[in-house]
């Protein structure tokens, strides 16, 4: 059973009971929210497609830790000129937890 589900606009392929890191939402550790942008959904060899989403079901998760990323580099240099400027940010993830698959009704 898994799901292709949307969140901060990157999709995500999600399995019950794993961890995956996403963009960071904005919620406090340990707080559970619904996902409700749900692309596709695929349980005992059916499969539901949404158009755009699927408005039956959501999945609950769980917000585990909030963390900073790899640097990520950025060099810009013009030839000739004696223009170089490097600059670098490390992004924010957030470890999730998926808990259900809720069916509405």
């Amino acid at each position: 059973m898994y799901a292709i589900v949307n969140i901060k606009d990157k999709q995500f392929k999600i399995v019950e009971n794993e961890y995956i890191y996403v963009p960071h939402i904005e919620a406090n550790i340990g707080e559970k929210i619904l996902l409700n942008q749900i692309f596709l959904f695929y349980k005992e060899g059916r499969l539901i497609l949404g158009n755009p989403f699927i408005e039956k079901i959501s999945v609950k998760i769980e917000i585990l830790q909030h963390i900073k990323g790899k640097k990520i580099i950025i060099f810009k240099k013009k030839r000739r000129k004696g223009y170089k400027v490097k600059n670098g940010f490390r992004p924010l993830f957030s470890k999730i937890k998926i808990i259900s698959f809720l069916k509405n009704s």
